[in-house]
């Protein structure tokens, strides 16, 4: 979801300039890493990731242009199609939220569709959209890894989904 359909990234940028206006920060069009945390001084760390464990973060996501058309558009098509988010370590916000958010922005129908796992290698599919450049678990993915374009991925080989308005072009044609 996150990076995806929720911009995690944007959401992020607009709290810690306004927490922290007189500190360095790192703007979306110059993340050259998937996490976060490795683009912002060490000394920081701890402000970072308050940021994103604090209440109402995940709840509080701008949803990504285009996102929800897109699953209506591919659940309307027939495909099946689920939300698979991967929760932070401390998850007693995000997991929560993560629903709220769905169901904010989705629709109660789509929470119903979530698979939360910190292993997405273990779900079954024909197609994952995700943000990680490369997402890597216990298992043999069954699906192929089709990589939401941001910033701090534009590296990572295979298909790329620039925006949702390509999801037929980019997801059907494979």
């Amino acid at each position: 979801m996150d990076g995806v359909l929720a911009d995690f990234e944007g959401r992020f940028l607009e709290i810690w300039r306004t927490r922290f206006p007189d500190r360095p920060y790192v703007p979306l069009e110059h993340r050259t890493t998937f996490s976060l945390r490795d683009q912002y001084p060490k000394e920081h760390g701890d402000d970072v990731r308050e940021i994103w464990y604090s209440p109402g973060f995940f709840r509080s996501l701008p949803p990504i242009a285009g996102g929800r058309e897109a699953l209506e558009e591919m659940a309307a098509a027939g495909h099946e199609v689920f939300l698979c988010t991967s929760p932070l370590l401390r998850w007693e916000n995000c997991v929560p939220e993560k629903f709220a958010w769905a169901a904010d922005h989705l629709g109660e129908a789509w929470t119903r569709r979530m698979v939360v796992t910190r292993d997405k290698t273990i779900v079954t599919g024909d197609v994952l959209v995700d943000d990680k450049p490369a997402v890597e678990g216990v298992a043999r993915p069954t699906w192929e890894h089709v990589v939401f374009d941001q910033p701090y991925n534009r590296g990572a080989p295979g298909r790329r989904l620039t925006s949702w308005r390509r999801w037929r072009e980019v997801l059907e044609g494979r």
